[in-house]
C-alpha cells in the first residue's frame, strides 16, 4: 500500500486516494484466482499485458466484447448485495465473443462510485474474479473511480470489456447454415441481466419487500431471485466445439428472442421456434401475470429461460446435447431452421 500518497484538499472534496489503495490491497486475492499462463503482468501497473500462445492460436484473430450490468444494481443496492453483479458483468462480454467461436483470454472492469467503501469494491471485484474463472479468463486490470456528487455515495456503475481469440478457419460463419438444422435451446439462470428497467417498474422494487418469500418462486425472494448471475456458457460451448462446429450461436440478452436469434441466421432463412418447448422460468411466468404483459413484449424483452440458442446439423443435434450435458448444461431442442423471410416464428 502507498503509505506517502494522501492529499487533504482531495479528501476535503469528497475523494480518498487512500481507500482506493486499501480497496487495491484487499482485491488482489481474488484477482490472484484468475491467473492464466498468458498474463504478463501484476495488478497496479498502467496497462495489462497478455502473451498471445501461438502453438494454440495458428491465425489468431482477436475478438472483443464490452458490456455493464445495467439496472439490475438497483436490486443489488436494495439487497445489500454486491458480491455476485460481477459475473454478471464478466458473463454479458465472454458469452457474447464466445458466438463467435473465440475463447476468452483476460476481462478488465471498470468501477464508479460515489463513495470507495474498500470492503464494497472488493465485495464487487469478488464476482468480477468468479465470472472470470468459470470463463477461464485472466483478470489483468481495472479502474476504481470515486465520482462523489455524481454517483449517491451507497451507489455505484460496473461495467468492463474482454479479448479473446479464436483460430481464423475456426470463426463461427452462419454461411453453412440450411434448413432442417436443429436449433438447441441452452437453459439460463434466471432474468439474466437484460429488462431489469421494465422489471423494477412491474414490482415497483423501491416499494416492495426484497427478502420475502414468494410463493410462485418456491419460496425464495424475489431479491435474490432476480440477484441470480448470469450464466456463462464458455466451457461447455468450447468443449462442444472440440467435435462439433456449431453454424450458428445467439446470446440471448436484451430483445430477447426476436433480436437476438436473427443475428446468427443468414438472409433467406428463420428459426421457427416450438413455444411450447420452451422451459419458461417462474420468475418470467411472474413477471408477466404482475404487469399484465404480451406474450410478444415478453420475447422480446427477455431471455424467458433461454440464455444461448445454437444452431447444428441435425445428424449431430443428440451429441451436441450429449457434449451439453455432460458439462452441466441441460440443453433442449426448441425449433429449427426454416427457408423463411420472417427470421423468428414463435407457433
Amino acid at each position: 500500500m502507498n503509505t506517502k500518497s494522501e492529499s487533504k484538499a482531495y479528501a476535503a472534496a469528497g475523494v480518498d486516494i487512500t481507500a482506493g489503495y486499501r480497496a487495491v490491497e484487499l482485491m488482489k486475492e481474488h484477482i490472484a484466482r484468475t491467473m492464466t499462463k498468458g498474463v504478463a503482468s501484476g495488478i497496479g501497473g498502467f496497462g495489462g499485458l497478455f502473451e498471445l500462445d501461438l502453438e494454440e492460436f495458428k491465425k489468431p484473430v482477436l475478438v472483443s466484447g464490452t458490456d455493464g450490468v445495467g439496472t439490475k444494481l438497483k436490486i443489488a443496492f436494495l439487497m445489500d448485495k454486491h458480491d455476485t453483479v460481477g459475473i454478471d458483468c464478466v458473463a454479458m462480454c465472454v458469452n457474447d465473443v464466445l458466438c463467435c467461436g473465440a475463447r476468452p483470454l483476460f476481462f478488465l472492469d471498470y468501477i464508479a462510485c460515489g463513495k470507495n467503501v474498500p470492503e464494497r469494491i472488493a465485495e464487487l471485484v469478488k464476482g468480477v474474479a468468479e465470472g472470470c474463472v468459470q470463463s477461464e479468463a485472466a483478470l489483468i486490470g481495472g479502474e476504481t473511480a470515486e465520482m462523489p456528487g455524481f454517483y449517491p455515495e451507497e451507489e455505484y456503475d460496473l461495467a468492463g470489456f474482454c479479448v479473446g481469440a479464436v483460430d481464423k478457419d475456426k470463426i463461427i460463419d452462419n454461411n453453412r447454415m440450411a434448413a432442417g438444422d436443429v436449433v438447441i435451446a441452452l437453459p439460463s439462470s434466471g432474468v439474466h441481466s437484460n429488462g431489469f428497467s421494465l422489471v423494477r417498474k412491474v414490482f415497483d422494487v423501491e416499494h416492495t419487500d426484497m427478502k420475502a418469500p414468494v410463493a410462485e418462486l418456491g419460496g425464495a425472494s424475489l431479491g435474490e431471485t432476480l440477484l441470480t448471475p448470469t450464466r456463462i456458457y464458455v466451457k461447455p460451448i468450447l468443449a462442444l466445439m472440440k467435435e462439433i462446429t456449431p453454424k450458428g450461436l445467439s446470446h440471448i440478452t436484451g430483445g430477447g428472442f426476436y433480436e437476438n436469434i436473427p443475428r446468427s441466421i443468414p438472409d433467406g432463412l428463420g428459426a421457427k421456434i416450438r413455444k411450447d418447448d420452451v422451459r419458461v422460468l417462474p420468475i418470467f411466468k411472474l413477471i408477466q401475470a404482475r404487469g399484465g404483459i404480451s406474450e410478444h413484449d415478453m420475447f422480446n424483452t427477455f431471455n424467458m429461460g433461454v440464455g444461448m440458442s445454437l444452431v447444428v446439423a441435425p445428424e449431430e443435434a443428440d451429441r451436441a446435447l450429449a457434449i451439453l450435458k455432460e458439462n452441466g448444461v441441460d440443453a433442449y431442442v426448441m425449433g429449427e431452421i426454416v427457408k423463411s423471410e420472417e427470421k423468428v416464428t414463435l407457433w
